[in-house]
């Protein structure tokens, strides 16, 4: 495989995001720097990670035109001859760049760029065995350049400038950050001092056998001594209230963006990402507690140090100034390869912290289905990956500092010997001597500290690169201020919910999961949606509740566009069941009456009575005071379920939404709780989904959902008398059959 100019490697940043660092790597091969971001965005990633389609969906609107072939190995070295992405493991995406010959075998050697791991070496036999399936037959997205790839502007900044970013944190604190510069000012004084005391104790004291010279020198120092150590010790207390503060500031920011973000997004995101993300915020605090003043502090003591040297000699200053950027500049070398394997490590992490949460949280199922050994062989796998990551970058710290080491003691050494032979020409004392040795020996200790401010500063980076990564999204709040009025000749202009030609698919490229729906649901009336799983009911309550963007056409609640209406404001409207309703870690009066900072009371009895909590609650050692684990551990499905209704309930709106909100609850209980929701919803837009007939019946309409289509409107009794769809759904359950209709 021939190459016309130089592949560069480039990590995924998130456990799905192996698709788009594939085609980041291939588009920047052609000469264009595509931003991650970016190209997630165009890819239609998910939580489940991305398809070959919607890769080559991305590729052709950046101008790639993608070809997706199946073919064996043997074709695939003679007819690729440029980078392209395999489908690898049947569950990841690779970069094939290179295929070349080896010199002793003549076997070819397939060179891999795989986004959560590096760089890779693989023989024959191993590139067949996770490329290949059963057919001996792999699948290869091959890409070429158009005129528009080279036309196209490529969008290549992927989040905001990171030191901008710190910086506006930092703002608040300039009266401390001035205080720690004149404590830095002063400690660098000090700090100048010391090397003239040394050759002052030398030549006036020693020399001239002075005793009170000595001694007065020595007092000098000491004094000198617990005034540094003072102001370190003041120095380091302010330092930790900036660190401290600003780091609190970043996390809670960080959360807020998170709750302002559109559920989407937490759709294409695993747990460990997010976990992932909040750690590195240690690695911040400890840049902005430790390394960057302490930095600072050291440079301006190492540029002091530099100015007494060039004072004794500039030949001695020229060599030390040579070998100590030769020392720097070995550092910086490895950098960029220190930043690969933080994001591969970060991977790697944000896997196992998932697998460790999965294991805890299914051991339930685990038990049930004997399924321990597979589990732990799964996480012991990854710790396999994490010790070798651990191991590439030992080995890479070793090169790093065995390197530096060496340069810097030769460069002493070298200092050491032009100071001696300077002192045996005539042209130093043996004081100045001493004072220059003091200097090389107090200079080690900023050396090493520029070098771990150098780490330091990059860890801080990527980490918040990677959280930059979250404030850079468009939050949800961000709507379209422009009024947007009901104007279709299919519906009229009353009061209610219309959908018009709404359309919906969860990746943008795949078969769509609503399709094309015109439906009113009148306002203060019931309408119920039933449909076989898998038909869209979920889907369509969430794009109602505007979790979700339609792929295509409108939803318009009383004639106004909802996507002109604030989520926020939208939602507070709404009371909502989900059939997967979260409880929260806290009180049951609390879980119910979620937004309230003051609970009211009377309400909350209300609500209680509604979901028929009363004897649950008033069986409890702490009533409404009692605290519920987390994910509503401790109580059964139809408590949490009847719980969930009360929170709807609480907060009295004027629609109401139930995702099988009794499916959980037996035949007493639902009988109950729906003939209170059902006295509750009257008079208010309420849209049910169920499969229980007793639930649906009393609809004021039906919508019959099938394969994202609607099939059937009507009441209970029309569509019975149909005997199409809705009957086929209800007749089991009803026991009927075409002869006693």
């Amino acid at each position: 495989m021939l190459f016309r100019r130089n592949f560069k490697f480039l990590p995924q940043h998130d456990q799905m995001d192996c698709g788009p660092a594939c085609l980041q790597m291939i588009a920047r091969y052609y000469g264009k720097r595509y931003s991650l971001q970016y190209l997630r965005d165009l890819s239609s990633l998910t939580r489940d990670g991305v398809s070959l389609l919607g890769i080559s969906k991305s590729a052709n609107a950046i101008g790639l035109k993608s070809i997706t072939l199946q073919m064996g190995l043997e074709d695939l070295v003679l007819q690729i001859k440029s980078p392209a992405i395999l489908h690898w493991n049947q569950n990841h995406f690779v970069v094939l760049y290179k295929i070349r010959k080896k010199k002793i075998s003549n076997e070819n050697e397939f060179i891999i760029a795989d986004p959560g791991h590096g760089i890779i070496k693989l023989s024959e036999h191993e590139f067949k065995k996770q490329w290949c399936n059963a057919n001996n037959e792999g699948v290869i997205l091959y890409l070429e350049t158009t005129d528009k790839f080279y036309n196209k502007k490529a969008v290549s900044k992927d989040t905001n400038d990171s030191s901008s970013f710190l910086l506006s944190y930092l703002k608040s604190y300039q009266w401390e950050i001035t205080q720690l510069l004149l404590g830095v000012f002063g400690g660098s004084l000090i700090t100048l001092i010391f090397p003239f005391l040394t050759q002052a104790l030398i030549d006036r004291g020693v020399k001239d056998q002075s005793l009170d010279i000595i001694k007065i020198i020595l007092f000098g120092q000491l004094f000198l001594f617990l005034g540094s150590a003072i102001i370190e010790i003041i120095r380091n207390w302010i330092t930790l209230y900036i660190g401290s503060h600003v780091n609190i500031k970043i996390i809670s920011d960080f959360l807020m963006k998170l709750m302002k973000l559109p559920i989407k997004f937490f759709d294409t995101k695993m747990m460990g990402d997010f976990t992932q993300r909040i750690n590195d915020h240690e690695r911040i605090e400890e840049f902005l507690t430790s390394q960057s003043l302490l930095t600072l502090f050291s440079l301006i003591n190492l540029l002091v140090f530099l100015v007494v040297l060039g004072i004794y000699d500039l030949k001695i200053l020229i060599t030390f100034s040579i070998l100590t950027s030769v020392s720097i500049c070995w550092i910086l070398i490895f950098q960029n390869k220190r930043k690969i394997l933080d994001y591969i490590k970060f991977q790697c992490k944000a896997l196992n912290q998932d697998s460790v949460y999965e294991l805890i949280n299914g051991m339930q199922e685990i038990k049930l289905n004997n399924f321990e050994n597979h589990k732990r062989n799964e996480w012991e796998d990854l710790q396999v990956k994490l010790y070798k990551i651990s191991t590439r970058i030992l080995k890479l710290d070793q090169y790093q500092t065995t390197g530096y080491t060496f340069i810097n003691h030769f460069k002493n050494i070298l200092v050491t010997y032009f100071a001696a032979k300077e002192v045996i020409l005539g042209n130093l004392s043996l004081g100045a001597m001493l004072s220059i040795t003091y200097i090389i020996g107090q200079t080690n200790s900023p050396l090493n500290q520029l070098i771990e401010f150098i780490r330091s500063f990059q860890d801080a980076k990527i980490s918040l690169n990677r959280l930059s990564e979250v404030h850079a999204q468009r939050e949800e709040e961000q709507i379209d201020n422009s009024p947007q009025i009901l104007k279709s000749k299919n519906f009229d202009n009353r009061y209610g919910i219309h959908l018009v030609n709404l359309s919906y698919s969860y990746d943008g490229v795949q078969q769509q999961i609503l399709n094309n729906l015109n439906l009113y649901i009148p306002k203060g009336k019931t309408t119920a949606i039933v449909g076989a799983s898998g038909s869209g009911k979920t889907t369509l309550i969430k794009l109602l509740l505007k979790f979700y963007t339609p792929s295509e056409g409108d939803i318009f609640i009383d004639n106004k566009g909802l996507k002109s209406i604030s989520p926020k404001e939208w939602r507070s409207k709404i009371g909502t069941v989900m059939q997967d309703g979260f409880i929260f870690s806290d009180t049951i009066e609390r879980n119910i009456a979620t937004s309230d900072e003051e609970i009211d009371k009377k309400q909350l009895q209300y609500a209680i009575r509604v979901a028929n909590l009363t004897e649950f609650i008033e069986g409890l050692p702490n009533k409404l005071k009692t605290k519920i684990g987390a994910s509503g551990n401790g109580i059964s499905g139809g408590q949490k379920q009847r719980i969930l209704i009360a929170r709807a309930v609480y907060k009295n709106p004027d629609f109401m939404f139930f995702d099988e909100a009794t499916s959980a609850l037996d035949t007493e209980n639902e009988r109950i709780i729906m003939k209170n929701i059902n006295s509750f919803i009257k008079d208010r837009t309420a849209v049910i989904i169920a499969h229980r007939l007793s639930t649906v019946k009393g609809a004021d309409q039906i919508v019959v959902l099938n394969k994202g289509k609607i099939v059937e409107v009507g009441t209970h009794k029309d569509l019975v008398i149909k005997q199409e769809y809705y009957f086929n759904l209800v007749k089991d359950q009803l026991e009927l059959n075409k002869q006693n209709v």
